[in-house]
């Protein structure tokens, strides 16, 4: 059965990671004959209304479907995967523990519950849901793929990348495989692999959102800063009001020593993401760094006010109120920044931001 997932991205503690918004045709071929013409007839009008987006009306084809023949697992099938697409997660989980307990060599209905108690944030049970579909079929792309994603949203990165090693032999061309398998590399210390992951997922999807974007972090994470403010820059011919990208792209620049550009991507990530705090700590040092001290003061505060913890943002202010001859103010930032330094040093802590 083939399986494409509607791909989104979204922001996950720090970095870019995947949403995946399920869209899993049942296909007519797989449709059992029913001999009541009735059931034919509800069966094929699901179909086509999943093939539309029309969830309700397939929702409830198939309930009158089930209803009609409730030993039917092409009903079955049709019906979970249209709770699952409506987001009527608990009758999706409902009838899928049913269902496999009638079908329990059903690999489509034990992949399906399991991405349903997934979308309802319970792990465990869509593990052992997503791995007994993988022992009924290992040959699908989307049952490794999906395992993938359960061991990702818990941060396991190496069960992560063992599973979309399994998905991109079964599927090559799959530039999202490829770039959260990159993900999961380099979050398990395998930069060098990841960033030759993200070189495929490019080369088979040379417009993959956020692919630029990934490929650069790796860079910038190497050092590799020039590297690294190419790709950005490619995203952001894409994307020019991600404020992510625009961040990543202004600490590069700082970096390299750009501050003029680096200060102009920084602003607009600021505007973008006012919340953002270690943008608004890079945005007040390049301001500091161009001799606009009251424009980093003002900055640099707001970044405290977002990340009180972080000791480079107090050593930046100390700073800029010495330029403006506020000493008295200086002395106390410069304090802070000690004793925030002092209590990482005794817990063995890092900074919050990067490095000054």
């Amino acid at each position: 059965m083939s399986h494409r997932a509607k791909q989104t991205l979204r922001k996950t503690d720090g970095s870019l990671f995947v949403a995946i918004v399920l869209c899993v045709p049942v296909l007519l071929a797989t449709l059992s004959q029913s001999q009541d013409p009735r059931v034919e007839r509800l069966l094929k009008q699901g179909q086509a209304a999943l093939d539309a987006d029309d969830f309700a009306t397939a929702v409830s084809a198939f309930e009158e479907a089930e209803h009609l023949a409730p030993e039917n697992p092409a009903a079955n099938r049709g019906l979970l995967i249209s709770y699952l697409q409506s987001g009527r997660l608990t009758d999706a989980i409902d009838l899928g523990k049913k269902a496999v307990t009638r079908w329990p060599n059903d690999a489509q209905l034990q992949h399906w519950l399991g991405l349903a108690y997934f979308k309802e944030k319970m792990n465990e049970p869509a593990l052992e849901a997503l791995k007994r579909s993988e022992e009924l079929d290992s040959s699908q792309f989307g049952i490794h793929f999906d395992i993938a994603l359960v061991w990702l949203s818990q941060e396991q990165y190496s069960p992560a990348a063992d599973e979309l090693e399994k998905a991109v032999k079964l599927n090559s061309s799959d530039g999202l495989a490829h770039v959260l398998l990159g993900r999961a590399y380099q979050n398990s210390n395998r930069t060098m692999k990841g960033i030759e992951q993200f070189q495929i997922a490019l080369h088979v999807e040379p417009n993959l959102p956020l692919g630029h974007y990934h490929l650069g972090f790796a860079y910038a994470s190497l050092g590799r800063d020039q590297e690294a403010i190419a790709e950005y820059q490619k995203e952001i011919a894409h994307s020019p009001d991600n404020p992510t990208v625009l961040y990543q792209l202004g600490h590069s620049l700082l970096e390299t020593g750009d501050w003029k550009d680096a200060s102009t991507c920084l602003r607009k990530g600021v505007e973008l993401d006012p919340q953002n705090a270690d943008a608004n700590y890079d945005l007040g040092k390049t301001l500091l760094l161009s001799g606009d001290a009251a424009g980093a003061v003002t900055v640099l505060r707001r970044a405290i006010e977002l990340n009180s913890a972080n000791p480079s943002a107090h050593y930046q202010l100390s700073r800029a109120l010495e330029k403006l001859g506020q000493k008295e103010e200086a002395q106390q930032e410069r304090q802070r920044f000690a004793d925030l330094k002092k209590a990482q040093t005794q817990s063995g802590g890092m900074a919050t931001a990067r490095s000054q």
